[in-house]
């Protein structure tokens, strides 16, 4: 998918909503346990629940990885049913990989060519050749860790050089000599505020992957206020606050509510923006 796509499906949905597909065998409802395979009758009830809600999902390679051979059958279902059945929606696959280059080309071979996937979330911290061989296939996209919302990011994220430069600032900067607007993406979490502003100091016109709206307490008002650009340059995931909205056996009713309100409140933000 590329960008004016992507931008389409947005105006045209009124909404730039992420579900994050992070399923934990320990929190589906319990009634799912009965199925032949758990995780993935739970993320299909969620797709189907929210889909008219959202432009993307994000399934978290490590809750598929925590079960073995098992879960990422679970997770190449998953991508099987959305790419069959919502083709339209953007997927990102959120496993933060980034290795040196022969490595990472295995990794881009594994989720640009098998699994055919949008994006792909990367750890910049090795340098060019651990992402150029990410930005070489057309229409994909590559998600750079930038300025993250755990409370970790402040050991390293916001340090600063010589010359006064913190180094989320540096790696947006550095980066758009490897890619551009059109594949690449960064992850900027959303309890970061006010940074946004910084954040497009430095990257004017690419999109954000903004993690932490919700169950983290991000505000998406604050996001939208310091981050949206003329067309959104935002993709907002919410991940707890809509799949575990409940627990029972409504809990794909329950996570259409929340998206929906999502929704809602991103359609207002939209037409103010």
């Amino acid at each position: 998918m590329n960008r004016q796509q992507l931008v389409e499906q947005i105006f045209n949905k009124k909404t730039f909503l992420c579900v994050g597909l992070d399923a934990d065998i320990k929190k589906v409802p319990s009634h799912l346990l009965k199925e032949e395979d758990p995780i993935y009758s739970f993320n299909k009830a969620i797709i189907d629940a929210t889909a008219d809600y959202c432009v993307a999902y994000k399934p978290n390679l490590a809750f598929y990885e925590s079960m073995g051979v098992k879960g990422m059958i679970s997770f190449e279902k998953t991508i099987k049913y959305l790419k069959s059945n919502y083709p339209h929606h953007f997927i990102i696959a959120d496993a933060k990989r980034g290795d040196i280059g022969n490595t990472s080309t295995m990794y881009a071979r594994t989720f640009f060519e098998e699994y055919d996937i949008d994006s792909l979330t990367v750890a910049p911290y090795m340098g060019d050749d651990s992402v150029s061989p990410f930005l070489c296939y057309e229409g994909k996209w590559v998600i750079l860790l930038a300025l993250t919302s755990n409370k970790g990011s402040h050991d390293f994220q916001l340090t600063c050089d010589e010359n006064g430069e913190r180094l989320f600032e540096k790696v947006i900067r550095k980066s758009q000599e490897w890619g551009n607007d059109g594949n690449m993406m960064y992850v900027v979490g959303a309890t970061q505020g006010k940074m946004f502003e910084d954040i497009r100091r430095v990257a004017p016109t690419h999109f954000l992957l903004v993690p932490g709206v919700g169950a983290q307490g991000g505000s998406l008002e604050e996001v939208c206020r310091y981050g949206m650009i003329k067309d959104c340059g935002l993709l907002v995931n919410s991940s707890r606050g809509i799949i575990y909205a409940s627990s029972d056996t409504d809990f794909a009713e329950a996570a259409a509510a929340k998206a929906k309100e999502l929704q809602e409140e991103m359609a207002v933000l939209l037409a103010k923006s």
